[in-house]
This record gives C-alpha cells, structure tokens and sequence, in this order.
C-alpha cells in the first residue's frame, strides 16, 4: 500500500529493491514503476532494461550514474537480478546513489540476507 501510495503521488524513491520468494508483486510493480516514472517519449534515452544473467556491476552502475536527457529522471530497472555475478558490488552506488535516477532492482524466488551491507544500504536509502 505504502508503494502504491508512493507511486500515485509520483514520490519516487533512488532504490527499489523488489524481492522475495512471490514473483507475480515484483513483476507486477516493477511493471507499474516502468509506466509510471517517464513518459513514452522520455523513455528512449532515459530508461534502460537490463538482465542479471545479460550485464554485470559495473554496467549497472554505469547506466545508474547517466543523468538524464531532456527528462527529470533516469529509470534503470534490472530484471532477474538473482542471476548477477557479485551482486555484493552494488553497494558502491549505493552508498552514495545519484538524485535523478531510479534504481529499480528485481530480485526473484530469494530474499537477500539481511546481515549484509548491500540490505543495510537499502533500507538506509528507503
């Protein structure tokens, strides 16, 4: 509810951390978040989709640090996030992530490990 609050308001946070053991929310909000943040014109030069198993950190946090062109946000989701390599890495652009981009992180069928870093930076960010 929280979420869906958020994103009627167009109050958008830096980091979305979608995770969990059901993927139908994770897909269905990362879905939302997708139409909702740019328009269909700013999309082209200001949304990037990437897969886990298809890029690695530092190509994440390459698009993650861009800014935008002509729009107010640059979107960067990755998709089946689970299957990147060094996942543990992302906590440099987290801690220190860029205002004008939304990080949007699908983390399917796991959660991540609460005594990690990389959580701890999410939930400071949120």
């Amino acid at each position: 509810e929280t979420l869906k609050k958020q994103i009627s308001e167009r109050n958008f946070a830096t980091v979305y951390w979608l995770h969990g053991e059901e993927p139908y929310f994770i897909d269905y909000f990362t879905e939302i978040l997708s139409e909702t943040i740019l328009t269909e014109s700013e999309k082209g030069f200001n949304q990037v989709l990437m897969y886990g198993k298809d890029s690695n950190v530092e190509v994440v946090i390459g698009n993650c640090r861009r800014y935008p062109m002509m729009a107010d946000k640059n979107v960067v989701i990755l998709k089946e996030a689970q299957d990147l390599k060094d996942i543990g890495e992302l906590e440099r652009y987290l801690e220190k992530p860029v205002p004008s981009t939304v990080l949007i992180v699908a983390y399917k069928y796991k959660t991540l490990d609460k005594r990690l870093k990389l959580y701890k930076l999410i939930v400071l960010i949120n």
